[in-house]
């Protein structure tokens, strides 16, 4: 709220004040998911909203309230909740003491999991610990484009950061798992976002080590520790002490976990979620970092970041599956954005839903994938952050010139719904063939 309230952060100064309202269209919002026939929701708590400053000294009821009406709402018309504790809404106080750079925020994390787990854990069976880890860290911490906006150690803070939402996953996991698995029955992990990393050419070393590297400090940042052994992977660790070294420094500017620490991390899963949209391509840069570029034949979308790629997720899912030793993947955002004047008739996401299940089908018949789910981001138009209401990934279209903020579906919902219905893409002609494709959500 603070942030998008400081002059300059958010497009058209826009804020989350009201949003889509969805505080107040419980009823309505359950029943456009009705319509598109899914079976699970995600969304996410807020903080500050169950814990105003961040701790338990004060819990709102009324904030808490909402979320059981939702959660009841939901299972009362058979969706499952798939509940996020934090995604990246820090209560003030919090932030006012140094926010994640605080390594007290370990324990205050898992005080608020812990009052999520006794108030609603008889009812939530999938649990989300951490939305994109990775762009908390970066985006907050080191270049400032989200909240907090913090941009005065680019070369320190993220990692200091990344290192305490490592630490505060654990700690909530272990939690669960020792004090309220056995009661609740649910699972819990946490979402880390990745695009695919193409190499220019597939045959030149440089430039598929380049794209390894990128993969490394993008996904394996967080993926590695928890996934794989308790630490950090060591393209990321050669990396960082060798720059920090030639900087002057006398030790890597990424810091170290302790040997009980990397136990206490190791495994901290119970499945992988996966937010993917898009790839890029790498140029090797004679031992530097790799050099960023875009094939000027991918498709362009809402977002100046967001090339239609579906090949790349089949690669992305494979990859996981061969780094990580097959883990159940849940695939918790996937879509596409669209800017500029309305067209309810956004050909463009149900080309772009059709041809990225596509290759998801591909990685689970083809490649032994282990994908157990897919959420599609997003049910409705909403802030979208630093660019507010610019940029428009949703089902249905919310029009935010009328004060009830109508919504309204496009053609892309009811393609979604058939989606759903037949558990893989309908192709008209065929498409009682397909209904038997009985993998995603």
């Amino acid at each position: 709220d603070q942030f998008s309230h400081t002059p300059l952060k958010i497009s058209n100064d826009d804020t989350g004040d009201v949003a889509c309202d969805s505080y107040h269209k419980i009823e309505e919002d359950v029943e456009m998911l009705k319509s598109l026939k899914v079976s699970h929701y995600r969304f996410s708590i807020s903080w500050s909203r169950i814990l105003p400053d961040g701790t338990t000294s004060y819990i709102n009821e009324m904030g808490l309230n909402y979320y059981e009406r939702l959660i009841d709402a939901l299972l009362a018309a058979n969706i499952m909740p798939q509940v996020t504790l934090y995604h990246w809404d820090l209560p003030q106080a919090l932030q006012n003491v140094g926010g994640w750079e605080n390594d007290t925020i370990i324990q205050r994390f898992k005080e608020y999991a812990e009052v999520l787990f006794q108030r609603l854990g008889d009812k939530v069976k999938f649990w989300i610990t951490l939305n994109e880890p990775y762009n908390t860290a970066y985006c907050g911490y080191g270049v400032g484009t989200a909240a907090p906006g913090i941009s005065v150690r680019p070369g320190r803070a993220p990692y200091v950061v990344g290192h305490n939402l490592i630490r505060a996953h654990a700690e909530v996991w272990h939690l669960y798992n020792e004090t309220y698995r056995a009661k609740q029955g649910g699972l819990i992990s946490i979402t880390i976002n990745s695009d695919w990393a193409e190499p220019r050419n597939p045959h030149n070393q440089e430039d598929i080590d380049a794209a390894r590297q990128y993969l490394q400090f993008f996904l394996g940042w967080f993926a590695h520790p928890i996934f794989k052994n308790g630490d950090y992977n060591e393209v990321m660790k050669t990396r960082i002490r060798e720059r920090s070294l030639a900087q002057g420094l006398n030790q890597s500017r990424l810091p170290e976990f302790t040997e009980s620490e990397k136990q206490r991390i190791k495994g901290t899963y119970d499945y992988f979620g996966l937010n993917h949209y898009t790839t890029c391509k790498l140029i090797g840069n004679k031992g530097k970092t790799g050099i960023l570029i875009t094939d000027r034949s991918w498709l362009n979308s809402g977002s100046f970041w967001l090339k239609v790629t579906p090949f790349g997720f089949r690669k992305i899912l494979r990859w996981i599956k061969e780094e990580y030793n097959n883990p159940p993947i849940y695939v918790t955002e996937n879509g596409i954005s669209e800017r500029g004047a309305l067209d309810l008739n956004d050909t463009w996401r149900m080309h772009y839903y059709r041809s990225y299940v596509n290759e998801a089908l591909k990685a689970v018949v083809l490649d032994g994938v282990d994908l157990r789910g897919y959420t599609a981001w997003t049910l409705m138009d909403n802030f979208e952050w630093a660019v507010g209401f610019d940029e428009r990934f949703g089902f249905y279209h919310v029009n935010l010139t009328d004060p009830n903020l109508p919504r309204c579906p496009k053609a892309s919902a009811r393609y979604y719904s058939q989606i759903i219905n037949c558990n893989g893409f309908p192709d008209p002609p065929l498409e009682m063939l397909f209904c038997h494709l009985h993998f995603l959500n």
